[in-house]
């Protein structure tokens, strides 16, 4: 009499899955343990700044202000905001700021719509908006060694453009509260910082505004 197993797939798959337990037990006692490496984290990638990444104010690369007597007392800066004498300045640059930075500029109150002053010949190299900043302009100085910032206006002067030339005293723009300046205090948030070599509009190291405004 021939033996059938009532349920021959299932004894089938039982006996496969014991000769596997088997041949890896046997392979373990022949060749020792194994481990199976866990893959390789990922390198992050660093990325690079671009001018549209540019940060809404110039970015520090030094913990000091460059020497502003011996860089730039000679240019004879004028204050940037029209009927504002020297003075009336106020000291602001190392005040404190959010997240433990440092203000690097000088906010100089005047009523909404004051002219903004171009401080020295030079070129609008940009016209830069931000959360921050607000309706801002980046200016070079003759040498494209300096770019001076000013922040905060109410709207640019009437055909005011990139890359214009811009004359001592030429109105560039208007005071105003753009961007996170206080609403209910009109300011013109002005900087001065040396670029570095990369010659970058937006970093560079600053520079004390008042400290060459008052001294003229």
């Amino acid at each position: 009499m021939t033996f059938r197993p009532r349920y021959p797939r299932l004894v089938i798959a039982v006996l496969g899955f014991a000769s596997g337990v088997f041949a890896t037990a046997l392979f373990v006692w022949q060749q020792g343990p194994f481990v199976i490496a866990a893959p390789e984290r990922a390198v992050g990638v660093q990325r690079v700044a671009s001018p549209a990444d540019a940060p809404p104010a110039p970015e520090g690369t030094s913990g000091k202000p460059v020497n502003a007597a011996r860089e730039l007392d000679d240019r004879g800066l004028m204050v940037p905001v029209e009927g504002v004498q020297r003075e009336a300045l106020v000291q602001t640059f190392d005040d404190a700021r959010g997240g433990g930075r440092r203000h690097d500029a000088l906010d100089i109150l005047a009523p909404r719509h004051t002219p903004v002053l171009a401080v020295e010949d030079g070129v609008a190299a940009r016209l830069f908006r931000s959360a921050q900043g607000g309706i801002t302009i980046y200016q070079y100085d003759p040498s494209h060694e300096y770019v001076y910032y000013y922040a905060h206006l109410d709207r640019y002067a009437e055909n005011l453009n990139e890359g214009d030339r811009v004359s001592r005293g030429q109105v560039i723009g208007y005071v105003g509260t753009s961007g996170n300046a206080t609403k209910g205090t009109p300011h013109l948030h002005f900087a001065i910082f040396k670029m570095t070599d990369e010659k970058r509009w937006w970093e560079g190291t600053p520079i004390d505004p008042y400290e060459i405004l008052r001294r003229r």
